[in-house]
C-alpha cells in the first residue's frame, strides 16, 4: 500500500444531522422544516405509522411508509433514492432500524439462536457488517441526510416559577448503538418545547447553538458551511465514470481508489438490472469486466498473430 501525506482542503458537501428527542418533541416537524430549507425534492421513511404525512399539509415531501426495519431495507431505499435524484433524506426515525421489528437487535438475536454455541457475541459478529453497511450507506447518501433518534423518556421532579414540584419530560440517551453520534457532522437535541441544543457539531459556528422552535434559519447556517470550499464529485459522477463503456482496468482501479478517499464506496447505489450494490462493489465488477476483455482481446491478438505468421511461412514455401 503507498502512503502519501497530502495537504488537506476543504470541500463543499452534504448535510449530515441528528436530531435525537423524546416522543412529542417535534423532531418530524424540525426535520422537515430543516429539509424544506436544504433542498426542493424532499424523500421521508416513515417508521412511525405513517405520522409524518400529518405535516403534508405545510411541507411537499414524498414518503416511504415501512413496518418492519431490516438495515438491508434501509440500504436498498436509500439506492433508490439516490436512482431518483432526492436532494434530502430523511430517516424518521433511525431508531426502529436498531429496536423495531427486524432491526439489528433482532437480526443479533436471531443470529445467536441459530449459530447456538457463542450467544449473543456470536449473534453481533454476524450482524455487525449488515449495521456497518447502513451506516456506510446513510453517510454517502449523494443528497443531504437528516436522521431522527428517539429518546428515552425520564421524568424529573423540578419547582417552577411559585416553588411548586412538577415533574418535566426530559429525554436520555438516543435508542441507538452507542457512539452513533459520532457519525455525523451536527447532532442536536430536542426538548418538549421543542427547544434545538447543538450538542456536537463539526461548523463552528453552529457549536452551542440553541435554538426555540427552529425553523428556516437553521438550515441557512448549515447551508453556509457547506458550501464553503472546493466543488467535491457526486456519486453520480462516480456511477457514471464506472459504467462508460470504454473505461480501461486501470482507469476502474484509480476510480476505486478515489472513491475510497472520499469515503463513497459503501453509497447504495442500483445497477441496470435494479439490484442495490454499494459504489464500491459496482466499481470492481466494472474493472474485472474490463479486465477479462482485455485478456480476451490479448488473447485475440496472440491468435490473430499466429494466423498471420503461419500465413507468411506457408507462402515462403510455396
Amino acid at each position: 500500500m503507498n502512503l502519501t501525506f497530502t495537504t488537506a482542503t476543504k470541500e463543499q458537501a452534504k448535510a449530515r444531522i441528528a436530531l435525537a428527542g423524546p416522543t412529542g418533541s417535534g423532531k418530524t416537524y424540525t426535520a422537515l422544516v430543516t429539509a424544506t430549507g436544504l433542498g426542493e425534492r424532499i424523500a421521508l421513511i416513515d417508521t412511525e405509522h405513517g405520522s409524518a404525512a400529518k405535516y403534508a399539509d405545510e411541507f411537499v415531501f414524498d414518503t416511504l411508509p415501512l413496518s418492519t426495519f431490516q438495515p438491508t431495507t434501509l440500504v436498498e431505499a436509500l439506492a433508490v433514492a439516490a436512482r431518483d435524484g432526492y436532494d434530502v433524506m430523511i430517516v424518521d426515525s433511525l431508531s426502529h432500524f436498531w429496536s423495531g421489528t427486524g432491526g439489528m437487535l433482532e437480526q443479533v438475536d436471531n443470529a445467536a439462536k441459530r449459530l447456538g454455541a457463542g450467544g449473543s457475541f456470536a449473534g453481533w459478529k454476524e450482524a455487525r457488517p449488515q449495521e456497518r453497511a447502513m451506516i456506510d450507506a446513510l453517510l454517502a447518501y449523494p443528497g443531504h441526510l437528516i436522521v431522527t433518534m428517539r429518546t428515552k423518556t425520564e421524568y424529573v421532579v423540578e419547582a417552577d416559577e411559585r416553588g411548586r414540584k412538577v415533574p418535566r419530560k426530559i429525554g436520555l440517551k438516543p435508542e441507538q448503538r452507542e457512539g452513533i453520534e459520532y457519525e455525523f457532522d451536527i447532532v442536536g437535541d430536542l426538548d418538549h418545547e421543542n427547544t434545538l441544543v447543538i450538542s456536537k457539531s463539526r461548523a463552528k459556528l453552529l457549536s452551542g447553538t440553541v435554538l426555540h422552535r427552529p425553523g428556516p434559519e437553521f438550515a441557512e447556517a448549515v447551508l453556509g458551511w457547506l458550501e464553503t470550499g472546493t466543488p467535491a464529485p457526486s456519486v453520480s459522477d462516480y456511477v457514471t465514470a464506472a459504467t462508460a463503456p470504454d473505461a480501461s482496468h486501470e482507469e476502474l482501479r484509480a476510480l476505486y481508489e478515489e472513491a475510497r478517499r472520499h469515503n463513497l464506496l459503501g453509497a447504495a447505489v442500483l445497477d441496470d438490472t435494479g439490484e442495490t450494490h454499494t459504489l464500491g462493489q459496482l466499481i470492481v465488477r466494472h474493472g474485472t469486466a474490463a479486465a477479462r476483455n482485455r485478456v480476451a482481446e490479448d488473447v485475440e491478438a496472440g491468435a490473430g498473430a499466429g494466423r498471420e505468421n503461419g500465413t507468411e511461412r506457408k507462402v515462403r514455401s510455396a
